[in-house]
């Protein structure tokens, strides 16, 4: 075993081409988000993470179901415009807007040393996800920003091997962990440009 962002695929290593956001390793990489909130380490956090593992599921089926059509997001969503239920397209854009959730608060806490992870995800949250959610939902999200660990924790699950091998620096963890969140923050606000500009969002 290794430090968990080195055992998950990195948004800084899904490729990206004219044709867009490559969907096996973009999907492969959102596992990771997924896996994150273990090391959050409370049960409040089970909706995120099934309300993620169901949408990245829903992408999935259709990249399965129709594979040539569907190698990069852009052409998956393209490609399932014309049919009577888009539920890739509509998975994928709430995977997105929770991935934004997950990274903006994650990022304000890296701008920010002295911020804890519950002020950062209830900014984060406010910013992001909130105007979409129902009364009921907001007060699941509300539970599990109150459920965040302290900082200090969550920052040292992030650099331990859980096999007890040595912890990565403050130094190398920072590093690697900007360079995830930068990565996921471009193609968020790339794919967010494309369902704005394409109308790809209507009628959800």
């Amino acid at each position: 075993m290794a430090p968990y962002l080195e055992t998950v695929k990195s948004f800084a290593d899904v490729p990206i081409t004219d044709a867009g956001v490559d969907t096996l390793a973009f999907l492969e990489a959102a596992q990771g988000v997924v896996g994150l909130f273990d090391l959050l380490g409370s049960a409040a956090f089970t909706p995120v993470q099934v309300d993620l593992k169901g949408n990245i599921t829903k992408v999935r089926a259709r990249y399965d179901a129709a594979p040539e059509k569907s190698a990069t997001l852009e052409l998956l969503v393209v490609n399932e415009k014309g049919e009577k239920k888009r539920t890739a397209t509509e998975g994928l854009m709430w995977l997105l807007r929770g991935l934004s959730f997950t990274c903006k608060a994650l990022q304000a806490a890296q701008a920010d040393p002295s911020k804890e992870l519950s002020a950062a995800f209830s900014d984060s949250y406010g910013a992001t996800l909130k105007q979409f959610h129902s009364f009921i939902v907001k007060g699941v999200f509300s539970v599990a920003m109150k459920a965040c660990p302290y900082r200090a924790d969550f920052y040292a699950k992030l650099a331990a091997d859980p096999a007890g091998g040595p912890s990565v620096s403050a130094d190398k963890l920072n590093e690697e962990l900007n360079k995830w969140l930068a990565a996921l923050s471009t193609i968020v606000a790339r794919l967010e440009d494309f369902y704005e500009k394409g109308g790809h969002n209507k009628g959800f």
